[in-house]
């Protein structure tokens, strides 16, 4: 089943339920993903393929910690907590993030395979990890373990 049935499929099921916590954050995924296919359509091209979707959802959980930082700064609890609950609804679809220490693995492995010694070498392992772990690393944890392990 692809990814966008499973949405939809999810946001019928939250509607009957009459879920108002995640009926109109997945309405908002559902938009999006139908605004993708429309520029998609323009470009010549015909269906949104699921890793196009989770790139689209990671780029709205990303919004929402942005907003988060926001809220918090201007002490907006209440909005903090809704955003909260958002990123949580559109979690649930993307596919489980490794640990922090699997991440570290992962980045050593990687730093040796390169033969990684400065900063300088940064762009060159994190286009390594992008091939090979696109879905399944936290690339703005995986910049702070570089940093760590290259200086």
């Amino acid at each position: 089943m692809s990814l966008k049935k499973q949405i939809e499929d999810k946001l019928n099921e939250a509607l009957k339920a009459k879920d108002k916590n995640t009926y109109p954050t997945l309405r908002l995924v559902v938009s999006a993903i139908k605004d993708a296919e429309i520029a998609m359509r323009s470009k010549g091209e015909k269906e949104l393929k699921n890793s196009d979707i989770v790139s689209l959802l990671k780029k709205m959980i990303k919004q929402r910690n942005e907003s988060c930082e926001v809220y918090k700064k201007a002490n907006r609890n209440e909005l903090l907590e809704n955003e909260k609950k958002e990123i949580e609804v559109i979690g649930k679809f993307l596919p489980k993030q490794l640990s922090d220490e699997d991440t570290k693995k992962i980045c050593q492995e990687t730093i040796k395979s390169v033969n990684a010694n400065s900063i300088k070498d940064m762009g060159k392992i994190m286009g390594v990890l992008k091939t090979k772990h696109a879905d399944s690393l936290d690339f703005s944890k995986v910049s702070v373990i570089l940093k760590g392990l290259l200086s």
